[in-house]
């Protein structure tokens, strides 16, 4: 049996006096999808941060493909194996092109294959009508596409995504959730932070539910359940 992509054991997050987390054990296998639910305040953003290496926690392990990567200069070695979408994500004020492309320019990529790769996330996204647009321009759901094509065209091994269709009219969700799909087929891990119904009903969703400061089995019956420890 393959080891999973990622394993971190041991994890705990306190504010002050109060225990947020306290995970014995969490597994992503390569190429899955899971959903992450909870009650608001559950600490659903703070997981995803974690394991972004965004904040800081108590950690025994974090193994990366079987590796165990150093706690102290943890987002240093994930960076470009893991990125982490905000709910409402942060776009550059200069076109969308360049909002997709600026992760591309960083890793230095020749500027004919961005083009392309650009291109392409453009399409995939269905934001080209909107790529020489200042992101102040975007609706909600638009800002949300661009996020997930900025992310695609890096082609990370784990997505996080941190409740990506919160607020959004009804096409606005059902275009984002068209892509998490896509995504989710595309052999990428994603991780869903959520309460969407329409995404946790997903085809080969696995579901994560946190509870009292611990991962837990839910107890709806007909969903296909995440190894959790």
């Amino acid at each position: 049996m393959s080891a999973p992509l990622l394993r971190v054991t041991g994890l705990r997050k306190e504010f002050g006096s109060r225990r947020i987390l306290d995970i014995p054990e969490i597994k992503l296998e390569a190429g899955k999808a899971y959903v992450l639910t909870g009650d608001n305040g559950s600490g659903k953003t703070t997981l995803l941060r974690i394991l972004a290496g965004l904040e800081s926690a108590k950690i025994e392990t974090y193994e990366f493909e079987d590796r165990a990567l150093p706690l102290a200069s943890l987002r240093d070695w994930i960076r470009y194996q893991v990125i982490y979408v905000e709910q409402h994500p942060y776009l550059f004020n200069t076109t969308i092109a360049h909002n997709i492309e600026y992760g591309l320019k960083v890793r230095r990529i020749a500027k004919p294959i961005r083009d392309t790769l650009v291109s392409e996330a453009l399409d995939w996204a269905g934001v080209n009508h909107v790529s020489n647009v200042a992101p102040r321009h975007l609706s909600g759901g638009e800002k949300q596409r661009v996020a997930l094509a900025r992310t695609k065209i890096l082609n990370p091994k784990l997505v996080l995504l941190d409740e990506p269709t919160a607020n959004l009219d009804q096409a606005a969700r059902a275009q984002t959730i068209a892509l998490i799909q896509k995504m989710c087929q595309e052999n990428n891990c994603v991780l869903i932070a959520c309460h969407d119904h329409d995404i946790i009903r997903l085809p080969n969703m696995n579901i994560l539910t946190l509870a009292d400061g611990t991962l837990q089995t839910p107890s709806s019956s007909g969903v296909k359940l995440a190894v959790i420890s």
